[in-house]
């Protein structure tokens, strides 16, 4: 939609939940199978992920960092299974099908999930890598979970991440067009320039500062760890990956923020195939995610080599053992089925009585060609 369709009484005009109206049978069908794809390998990892550290929980392995990449794995998880499909959705149908409630609200949502996650990686920086052991056995079951300002700095966090985006669902409406309708934003004149403002400050303070200090305290922490920690190695390895986070996360929301912001500070509009690429972006750093957890950070590396292996070894024994068997293929599970199997035969009994007895007379001797050659 062109700026020719904008009504006269707004400031700016824009989609809500997905490019809409778009033409071409290609792009239709290729956005949203590429936004599948990113899905399903993306909530899978995460899916792990989450496992991963709830097993190191239970096993008293936890840590605040780990309590904190669990809730930005919850985060990616709910930015797959929830926003990404309202986006393969509308490419495909090119109208707007899902109802006005979600109109109002999947946008808010987006970009609450997309702050917390920026957010999160911001107060792990004051995050432990490791939790001290309990002085007294009876503290031992609060060094298991995460300390309490945790859950305080993840509840402030996702208030904050909540708030900031509400002129989104404040904002958007449903308004036939054509054969159908489409979801919009329309921002009316009288608030046009409290909003601008406002679309200065709110990509600044959610997304550019909390990128820049997370990402300048991990490589000032990174370097501080190298050289002068006296035992480096497991500090270091958690702050790079800490740090490779932090840096995927701003490089790969980038285009999408800017594209928000240049859209919404009323300059021309980006092209359609750099606003579903800034979208893909995003969805793709959510399934990246898992991927950089489980090849660079040590213990998520470990718990999914267990994880597989306890699996394995369910799947085994659900399927049952195979019957052991000699070398030329006779089964040793074989004498289960022969009554009294335990019971030695006659003539073996003697052979091995024989062998036992060494002063067995010689008329007696089971093996006489052994004692001739001895002799």
């Amino acid at each position: 939609m062109d700026s020719s369709d904008r009504p006269a009484n707004v400031t700016f005009f824009d989609f809500v939940g997905g490019v809409q109206l778009l033409q071409g049978e290609d792009i239709r069908t290729a956005v949203p199978v590429l936004l599948i794809g990113i899905c399903v390998s993306g909530a899978v990892g995460n899916l792990l992920v989450l496992l991963i550290f709830m097993r190191d929980f239970k096993d008293g392995k936890g840590s605040e960092v780990k309590a904190l990449l669990a809730s930005l794995a919850s985060t990616d998880l709910l930015i797959l299974l929830l926003c990404a499909p309202v986006r393969a959705l509308t490419a495909y149908k090119q109208w707007w099908v899902l109802g006005r409630f979600v109109c109002y609200t999947t946008d808010w949502f987006q970009h609450s999930c997309v702050v917390a996650k920026t957010l999160l990686l911001a107060v792990s920086t004051r995050a432990k890598h490791t939790l001290e052991p309990a002085a007294t056995p009876s503290d031992a079951g609060a060094t298991l979970c995460a300390p309490t300002w945790v859950h305080g700095a993840m509840a402030f966090a996702w208030m904050v991440s909540m708030m900031f985006p509400i002129p989104q669902m404040l904002f958007a409406t449903l308004q036939p067009h054509g054969r159908g309708n489409i979801c919009v934003s329309e921002m009316p004149v009288c608030a046009s320039q409290f909003m601008v403002l406002f679309y200065k400050i709110y990509p600044t303070a959610t997304f550019v500062a909390p990128v820049l200090f997370t990402v300048a305290y991990y490589t000032k922490s990174l370097h501080k760890a190298l050289n002068y920690a006296p035992c480096p190695r497991h500090q270091s390895k958690v702050t790079l990956v800490l740090l490779c986070l932090s840096s995927t996360l701003g490089l790969m929301l980038l285009p999408e923020w800017g594209t928000f912001t240049w859209v919404r500070l009323g300059y021309n509009k980006p092209p359609v195939g750099v606003v579903l690429f800034a979208q893909v972006l995003l969805y793709a750093c959510s399934a990246l995610a898992p991927v950089l957890l489980m090849t660079m950070y040590d213990d998520v590396r470990q718990g999914l080599v267990a994880i597989c292996l306890a699996a394995a070894c369910r799947g085994s024994k659900a399927a049952g053992a195979p019957p052991k068997t000699e070398g030329n293929g006779a089964e040793l599970g074989a004498n289960a089925v022969i009554p009294n199997a335990d019971k030695t035969f006659p003539d073996v009994e003697h052979f091995w009585t024989g062998r036992r007895n060494t002063h067995v007379e010689e008329e007696q001797d089971p093996v006489p060609w052994e004692r001739e050659e001895k002799l």
